[in-house]
């Protein structure tokens, strides 16, 4: 505005002051909509750097709105990230961390019910994937595939809050298992053998496969933008809307998606406020560098609604009326499990520099998630790095056990490749980021650290504080367990003979780690009794630990054998961990008619069967080619999905 004339500018500041002054006087409350996408990471569009595709919608919406440059999920895996949304608290604090895995929560803490009460129309189209046991749907005026802000069971002026989450962008749409009969990207101006790759993935031809047919969907997601900014303009509603544009978690090419980096966790998010409401903003406008994620988003929409967030949120609300005054220090995010491999990782930010906490280092990060595998680029990688092929030490890295503690500098090492946690010169910021993600954990009351089995037949939130848990006592083992030395042993000792399932399997942890670092070289009795412990969980970690303590056979016995069927999953993961050791392979070996009976008797192309695990642990062992880990079927559904495209869906009504 500064380039107006001064009349000009004068009377459009007049304008703009009696606009926003009639507002208030008349008691009027914006419309909020948010329009959110799936799997698609900030780079991934042009307003945010990338050269390779086109955004024009997107583009303008960042350059007459708000455009967040450090914007975080809670969560890389959808589900987690929405239940952070919902609730404007930390997935954890409730557990409803575990991807994609419903848990019994406590009542009233899904926040468009308040909006309602306040005389709010709430919509959802249709998406919703909260961790939760409630009704999902019971918190939404209309959730279903028709709900829009066009209802007509909305009343006349009415304010609305609307969510429409199109699909068009997952991860689903390059499932393919192979790249055969794909459309001609250049077609939509996407040129594969052009494109920027990040240095942390091969070059390969599936790689920027994938990689361009990510980006027509992300061009999709642009259009379909398009379809709503028409439609809002053409029912008179845009100078009475703001909207929030952005995407639930990172992107598909590997190394997104499910993963703790930043190609996991920073999403696009621009916030656009009309003229009429820009004064809940402060009038900001332009790229902002401060840090938000998830947890902001509800207590932001109370509060634009003039409502104020209840005390249980833990996000800030950005703007409106309750907007904090404090600008957020330090970012924070978390992830639980690899599908079928529980193992807890953490991580904060303070914008310069990243910490990452695994919790379970043993356990490799690339642990399979089979439906990701579906993608051709993560087979090419896996047959790159497990082939015996690669030449670069970046693009193994996560096939590979990794220190409990990793820290990068995010602006000297934007790919977070070089882990800085044992350079001595960075020792106060390791110690200061340590700190802030242990006292986050408490402050929060993570819960994240329960077995999955733990969490059922109760609300967990309200049973560790009815029965008083020891969480304090959980999470000083925790944290000890994934940094073990031979001070621990007394700790652990103790724990694993603990009446609680969470403080033997988390002691278990601690001895797992001192065992595979040969820092330990007999087996416990004790711990060895642990491989009989109703508690899968448990049992199957205590084989994988016994393993490396001159027991191999009887613990690798126990995890390709269940005591129960039902459990085979929780041993394979243990399996497919002992696998990925060149040290532990021939030890498996005598399992292998075992394992070949599972791989050709359950299903191929589910992504919930041990058949694909037992697959997975053949390709591990070099008895089976990662093209053949889906099965023959799968490459008639690859042609038909590579023929097809996702529709621009849902529209607004």
């Amino acid at each position: 505005m500064k380039h107006l004339p001064l009349l000009m500018c004068t009377t459009f500041c007049g304008l703009y002051s009696m606009q926003t002054e009639a507002a208030d006087k008349k008691g009027e409350r914006p419309n909020i909509l948010w329009l959110t996408f799936e799997d698609t990471s900030a780079y991934e569009f042009g307003c945010y750097g990338n050269k390779g595709v086109h955004t024009p919608n997107a583009d303008s919406l960042a350059s007459r709105g708000v455009q967040f440059m450090n914007a975080w999920s809670v969560a890389p895996q959808s589900s987690a990230a929405r239940s952070s949304l919902i609730t404007g608290c930390y997935s954890s604090t409730y557990g409803m961390d575990i991807h994609p895995v419903p848990y019994d929560t406590p009542a009233d803490i899904f926040f468009p019910q308040r909006l309602r009460e306040a005389g709010y129309y709430c919509t959802n189209n249709s998406k919703t994937h909260y961790n939760s046991t409630t009704d999902n749907k019971s918190c939404w005026d209309e959730c279903n595939n028709q709900a829009s802000y066009n209802s007509p069971k909305r009343q006349k002026d009415q304010p609305f809050f609307a969510v429409f989450n199109t699909v068009t962008s997952h991860m689903g749409r390059i499932r393919t298992f192979h790249t055969d009969g794909r459309r001609d990207y250049t077609q939509e101006g996407i040129y594969p053998a052009l494109l920027s790759l990040p240095s942390y993935v091969p070059d390969l031809p599936e790689v920027r496969s994938d990689y361009a047919g990510h980006l027509e969907a992300v061009q999709d997601v642009d259009t379909w933008l398009g379809f709503f900014l028409k439609d809002l303009k053409e029912k008179g509603l845009d100078e009475n809307t703001i909207i929030f544009f952005f995407s639930d978690h990172g992107g598909c090419i590997p190394r997104g998606k499910g993963y703790l980096y930043e190609s996991g966790l920073r999403v696009p998010l621009i916030a656009y406020f009309p003229p009429k409401w820009q004064h809940l903003a402060n009038n900001a406008a332009g790229k902002e560098y401060s840090l938000v994620n998830f947890t902001d988003l509800g207590p932001t929409v109370l509060s634009l609604s003039g409502i104020k967030p209840p005390k249980h949120m833990q996000g800030k609300a950005l703007y409106g009326k309750f907007a904090s005054k404090e600008k957020r220090e330090m970012q924070f995010a978390l992830a639980a499990n690899q599908l079928h491999h529980f193992m807890p990782v953490r991580a904060v930010t303070d914008r310069h520099f990243k910490y990452i906490r695994s919790y379970i280092p043993y356990r490799q990060f690339a642990l399979r998630n089979y439906y990701q595998w579906g993608m051709p680029s993560n087979k090419a990688w896996d047959k790159l790095v497990l082939g015996g092929h690669n030449t670069n030490p970046d693009w193994k890295l996560t096939f590979e056990a990794h220190p409990a503690e990793m820290l990068f500098d995010l602006e000297k090492d934007p790919d977070e490749l070089h882990d800085l946690s044992a350079t001595p010169e960075y020792a106060e910021t390791l110690c200061k980021m340590r700190q802030a993600l242990s006292d986050h954990i408490r402050a929060t009351g993570d819960l994240g650290f329960f077995l999955p089995n733990s969490r059922t037949g109760h609300i967990l939130y309200e049973k560790v504080r009815k029965e008083k848990y020891p969480l304090n006592e959980l999470y000083a083992l925790v944290e000890t367990a994934g940094m073990a030395a031979a001070t621990s042993l007394p700790m652990l000792e103790k724990a694993i003979t603990s009446p609680l399932p969470e403080m033997r399997f988390w002691g278990v942890v601690g001895y797992a780690k001192l065992a595979k670092e040969n820092q330990i070289k007999t087996c416990p009795q004790a711990l060895l009794a642990l491989l009989q412990d109703d508690n899968p969980y448990i049992a199957s970690e205590a084989a994988y630990t016994v393993a490396y303590l001159d027991k191999a056979q009887e613990g690798i016995a126990r995890l390709v054998t269940p005591v129960q069927e039902k459990d085979r999953k929780i041993g394979y993961s243990s399996l497919e961990c002992l696998s990925l050791d060149p040290e532990m392979r021939d030890y498996i070996r005598p399992f292998l008619p075992e394992l070949r009976k599972a791989a050709e008797t359950l299903p191929r192309l589910e992504n919930e069967d041990a058949g694909l695990m037992a697959r997975g642990i053949l390709v591990n062992l070099g008895e089976m080619d990662i093209k053949d880990l889906h099965g023959s079927e799968a490459y008639k559904k690859g042609l038909k999905l590579n023929y097809g495209r996702r529709p621009m869906v849902p529209l607004p009504n």
